[in-house]
């Protein structure tokens, strides 16, 4: 087949309600209409909420690694993961690989941050402040954590019921709003001068983030298709001279 990006995702059993209805969403790292060249995905057994982002467990990273073997046998050219928490096994999946490997948005950290000018801070929306560590951000190259500000969405009404009510379905549309607000007054603040999404459910408000701030905004979709564009062999159009 004609090259492609390979997404590891989360196994389907016990997958919170909430997350099953942003994966519906255009932008979601697991929906394949979010992305304008193939994409493979291969869901991973053990993989989920508590063994990724709760209570990462190194016991899953081999099934990572096998998952993505067969993804790049089937012409996967880069890999990905569906979790940007997957960061803390960043170095050990990118070892065992062959290809490219960006399994976090938080990779675009440095990227972003050594684009603004002294003074500036880059806000980092993250599924929950809580659970992200100083391993996390060391996975992925970030040492010093001096101009990140890390907002945590955890304490979102709508959003925690991902975590405290699992079985409940959330309002997209009230969690969007909240989201956005929350953003927009985080932009007020003078110093911030770009915002990174660490979770794969934000890229679709993340449109929505850069209207109402007027911010560069990096998430998961961006750093997908920049990956690709390089790493991946295809089709461009002959530059023509007159």
């Amino acid at each position: 087949m004609n090259s492609a990006l390979g997404v590891l995702c989360w196994q389907q059993a016990g997958c919170p309600r909430g997350l099953q209805q942003l994966e519906t969403l255009v932008g979601n790292s697991t929906n394949a209409d979010s992305y304008s060249y193939p994409v493979l995905f291969r869901r991973v057994p053990g993989a989920n909420l508590q063994s990724v982002v709760l209570s990462p467990d190194p016991r899953i990273v081999q099934a990572m690694i096998t998952a993505a073997q067969e993804l790049i046998e089937l012409g996967a050219k880069a890999i990905t993961t569906s979790c940007g928490f997957n960061a803390i096994f960043q170095q050990e999946i990118a070892a065992a690989l062959d290809v490219p490997v960006f399994t976090s948005s938080l990779l675009q950290i440095p990227f972003a941050r050594a684009m603004l000018g002294p003074g500036k801070t880059l806000a980092v929306v993250t599924a929950s402040g809580s659970s992200l560590t100083s391993r996390h951000f060391a996975s992925v190259g970030v040492h010093d954590m001096h101009g990140l500000q890390v907002i945590g969405l955890e304490e979102n009404e709508q959003w925690n019921k991902i975590f405290r009510a699992p079985e409940e379905e959330i309002d997209i549309e009230q969690f969007r709003e909240d989201l956005v607000g929350l953003m927009s007054r985080v932009a007020q603040q003078a110093q911030v001068g770009a915002i990174v999404l660490e979770c794969t459910d934000l890229p679709p408000f993340a449109n929505a983030i850069r209207q109402a701030t007027g911010l560069p905004v990096f998430d998961f979709i961006s750093m997908s298709n920049y990956v690709f564009e390089a790493a991946a062999a295809h089709e461009t159009p002959v530059p023509t001279t007159t």
